[in-house]
């Protein structure tokens, strides 16, 4: 693999993903994979319908089908603070959330479907890779720098068409326990259309208002592993919190907007926090 000096890196590994943690019993880890896959496979006999629907009419189908696949993972959605990202209808906004795991983006999209900004790998994931290239996701190849203008450009291009562009600034996936820095280079499409960010912060919990690793989808592991923990798990909550927009013209350069958004994110999703009515196991990542 071509590596370079800004390829975005974790620390994240194993040692980071809870091994006890509260299970179902194997009836019903089956039930779910079979709801998960009925679901999946359901929406790829769709996939041309959804993607020949009007825009209005294909957001309202890709939100409840992407809640629906949350459900059949055993997966509750919890949204805090406004339902949908776009504080302006029709106005463009750029979402921009700390990366967890692999159900990240099935939860962004529950809440208001995006035109997100993935890794090129996820095209290749069987059915849910096709899924979100028919929501509009903008695939990014980070072995590749030169190519990020072009990337800057046509979310800017989105962006001053209205859309919700969802993007993760870390770059890649971090467990929870810790997170890294958000990267600017993206949020110039924002500066470049003058149109708001919206910060989001990702939380997994448990029942219980615990937060836990164990949806996190880091170092070697495959998807198969991550999900197989994800059917496994009892009572996992993902929150959405959905906090205040930083208006254009706050920030005068894309890394004091960088630096605004991962402030509001971090000020939530930090695993050693206590919101109202919740407590979090009070972990830290040694790093």
């Amino acid at each position: 693999m071509t590596t370079h000096a800004w390829m975005p890196q974790s620390p994240c590994g194993a040692g980071c993903v809870e091994g006890a943690a509260p299970s179902v019993t194997w009836s019903r880890r089956v039930a779910r994979a079979v709801a998960a896959g009925s679901v999946l496979l359901g929406a790829v006999g769709m996939l041309l319908a959804i993607v020949a629907l009007p825009g209005s009419a294909r957001a309202v189908v890709l939100r409840g089908w992407f809640r629906l696949l949350l459900r059949a993972f055993g997966v509750r959605l919890r949204v805090v603070g406004a339902d949908r990202f776009q504080g302006t209808a029709g106005r463009g906004v750029l979402v921009a959330s700390n990366h967890v795991s692999w159900l990240d983006e099935v939860a962004l999209d529950a809440v208001q479907p995006l035109r997100m900004v993935a890794k090129r790998d996820i095209r290749s994931w069987p059915v849910l890779g096709r899924l979100v290239a028919a929501a509009g996701t903008v695939f990014l190849d980070r072995e590749r720098l030169r190519l990020l203008p072009g990337t800057v450009a046509e979310l800017g291009s989105a962006l001053r068409d209205g859309a919700a562009v969802g993007i993760h600034p870390e770059g890649t996936t971090w467990c929870g326990l810790a997170s890294g820095r958000f990267r600017p280079a993206l949020f110039q499409a924002a500066l470049d259309a003058g149109v708001p960010v919206r910060p989001v912060a990702l939380r997994y919990v448990l029942a219980d208002g615990a937060q836990t690793s164990t949806p996190a989808f880091v170092g070697d592991e495959t998807l198969l592993d991550a999900i197989g923990r994800v059917l496994r798990l009892r009572g996992l909550v993902v929150e959405v919190h959905v906090l205040d927009e930083i208006a254009p013209g706050r920030a005068v350069d894309r890394r004091e907007l960088a630096a605004l958004a991962q402030a509001a994110v971090d000020a939530v999703s930090a695993w050693d926090i206590e919101l109202p009515g919740q407590r979090t196991h009070g972990h830290a990542l040694a790093a």
